[in-house]
């Protein structure tokens, strides 16, 4: 069986630690050769002196003499946007995890691509605003395009041996917790404060993506990326709540038949997988023990209440510029809601202004959609502004 050469992009971070520690667990399997973070220098230095890595990035150029002080000898340091990229398209290389949040992985991921690596993602940026032209080089280069995210991955698990091609899938189904206010009554969301949309009742996450969940504004996203992913259109893909968070995701087949992936709540899990694609490999993960699950519960999601996800089905059936938009807009909504200058119901009202003063184009280069996403921050920033 193979080992796999990994870079990991984004590895300090929650997934980039995560998938440190499946290669600790499966170092026969998966070898991580370089590492790349934003900012946090000292947990770089560290995660390299445990890996014996011989390449790190680090975007914030502003932190190079504190990197190399604290890396041990012999390690090259690669700095900025340009730095991802080098990383990125190592010879070495036989993949790359791109777990960057923002829009900085956008070059590198190509970058890999265009040299042939397989891509395992991560980073919702990279499929919601580029998918199209993502997947287009990929099936161009002849590379696996391999989802890190849960819901992705258990499609990807349900799909895997189907031979029959999208012409017998009936539909993808992406299982969403339902987040804080799953029965918050209608008329309470317009109180909801900053603290109670933090917490989250299943997942430990960063803030950006927990009030991402609690409006559901994350499952709007993962329905665009499944829709390049996986190459079907928005109205096949469909979104239940499923607050135990135990089925990550379902593909319902043309026969009636319905394929699920469930597994403890445990991202190690989907990164072992797509890493070891097309192996499994026995690792420190716990499978589930179903005489410990007292039910498992499903629901239709509440769309009047959480237009997060008609306004994401809009964007992924206008395609070109309009996902890009959609994802920028609510990243400066949040960031809005967080600092106290909008309120809750602000976030998708904000972004639905947003994409309807957008003049959607083609998503002809990566330029384009770059263009698209400063535009839409701008014009989103605006809108904030005056509910200050």
């Amino acid at each position: 069986m193979q080992k796999r050469k990994v870079v990991l992009l984004g590895s300090t971070g929650s997934i980039g630690t995560s998938t440190l520690k499946v290669a600790s667990e499966i170092p026969e399997r998966l070898e991580v050769i370089a590492l790349a973070a934003n900012s946090s220098v000292q947990d770089l230095a560290r995660q390299a002196r445990e890996t014996g890595v011989k390449h790190v990035a680090l975007y914030d150029v502003s932190k190079e003499s504190e990197l190399r002080a604290a890396l041990p000898e012999g390690v090259q340091v690669h700095l900025g946007a340009e730095g991802l990229s080098e990383v990125a398209t190592l010879a070495d290389a036989d993949m790359v995890l791109v777990a960057i949040v923002g829009t900085a992985g956008l070059h590198p991921a190509l970058a890999a691509i265009e040299e042939g690596k397989d891509l395992a993602v991560a980073s919702k940026e990279i499929l919601v605003m580029a998918g199209e032209l993502v997947m287009k080089a990929a099936k161009r280069k002849g590379v696996m395009v391999l989802p890190v995210d849960s819901e992705h991955n258990a499609i990807f698990q349900c799909l895997n041996g189907h031979q029959g091609g999208e012409k017998e899938v009936s539909k993808l189904i992406l299982t969403a917790s339902g987040g804080p206010f799953r029965k918050t009554p209608s008329e309470e969301l317009k109180n909801v404060t900053l603290a109670q949309a933090l917490k989250h009742p299943t997942w430990e996450m960063g803030r950006k993506i927990t009030i991402d969940s609690s409006t559901l504004f994350n499952k709007g996203l993962e329905m665009i990326e499944a829709r390049w992913l996986f190459g079907l259109e928005m109205g096949r893909i469909d979104v239940i709540v499923h607050p135990q968070s135990i089925v990550h995701s379902m593909v319902e087949y043309i026969d009636g038949s319905v394929i699920a992936q469930m597994s403890n709540t445990d991202m190690c899990f989907p990164i072992q997988y797509a890493v070891t694609w097309p192996d499994r490999v026995a690792g420190g993960l716990k499978p589930l023990n179903f005489a410990e699950l007292a039910r498992l519960d499903f629901e239709a999601p509440r769309y009047d209440d959480f237009p997060a996800l008609n306004l994401a089905r809009r964007a992924g059936d206008v395609g070109g510029t309009l996902p890009a938009v959609y994802n920028a807009a609510n990243e400066v909504a949040v960031s809005a809601f967080c600092a106290g200058r909008i309120t809750y119901l602000d976030i998708s009202n904000t972004v639905s202004e947003v994409m309807a003063r957008h003049e959607v184009q083609q998503a002809k280069d990566l330029n384009t959609l770059i263009t698209a996403d400063k535009s839409a921050r701008d014009v989103a920033e605006a809108i904030c502004a005056a509910s200050d």
